[in-house]
């Protein structure tokens, strides 16, 4: 009795089995493969869509430059500052830079000082009675009176409790020029403001400024937020 021969695809088993392994690792690789290169994919269309996105300022340039010689002009000066820049950048990269100022922090700025000069405002020249009230039912003449009685009282208040000065002593009208490195603060551009400073217009608004601060102590016990107390007359 002859034994029975094994069929083929139990003699190639053993094979199979030793290529399981390497058919995993295959297949690893593949998804790895395919993640790369999805990824390269998309930053491929990414840098084509920014490409794509400055076709249009491309186009309008050239036109203009061809047909506009002052358009054309602009452009070759924007071209040659930036050739100074380029040519300049290794040596300023060289050059020790300068401190930086400090970042500016922002602060809560207390309610309490507030709150104290708009009871004075209040005491003084019944400043919160005259916003508060209704005016379009009044006469002009009507408002300008009580208007005149608010001014009063409100400059009584700023002369007794502050002093304050212009931030531009030139007359408002007159031509003036902000500097570069000018405080934004004090001083603001307005109108088509285009470059870089500086810059030389118009005085519309001298400004002000606080040059000292002389507020009533208040006690710890005092509600600050009472800006008028109620009146109820006996």
């Amino acid at each position: 009795m002859t034994d029975e021969k094994p069929s083929l695809f139990e003699r190639l088993q053993p094979l199979m089995q030793r290529l399981q392994p390497l058919m995993q690792e295959a297949k690893r690789l593949s998804i790895r493969g395919l993640k790369l290169a999805r990824h390269w994919l998309g930053i491929a269309a990414r840098e084509t869509w920014i490409v794509l996105k400055r076709l249009p300022i491309a186009s309008y340039s050239f036109f203009w430059a061809m047909v506009s010689p002052e358009y054309a002009q602009r452009l070759t000066d924007l071209y040659i500052d930036g050739a100074s820049t380029l040519t300049n950048k290794a040596s300023r990269q060289r050059a020790v830079e300068a401190p930086r100022p400090p970042q500016a922090v922002l602060q809560e700025s207390g309610p309490d000082s507030a709150l104290v000069l708009l009871s004075l405002l209040q005491k003084e020249g019944r400043f919160l009675d005259f916003l508060q009230e209704e005016v379009s039912g009044y006469s002009d003449h009507e408002v300008g009176a009580a208007a005149r009685v608010v001014h009063d009282g409100c400059r009584r208040v700023l002369d007794d409790h502050l002093s304050i000065a212009p931030v531009r002593d030139e007359a408002e009208g007159s031509q003036v020029t902000l500097q570069k490195g000018f405080d934004p603060s004090a001083e603001r551009p307005t109108g088509h403001v285009i470059g870089e400073p500086p810059f030389t217009g118009s005085l519309v608004h001298r400004g002000w400024r606080a040059l000292d601060v002389r507020l009533p102590q208040v006690a710890s016990s005092r509600d600050v937020r009472i800006l008028a107390p109620a009146e109820v007359e006996l």
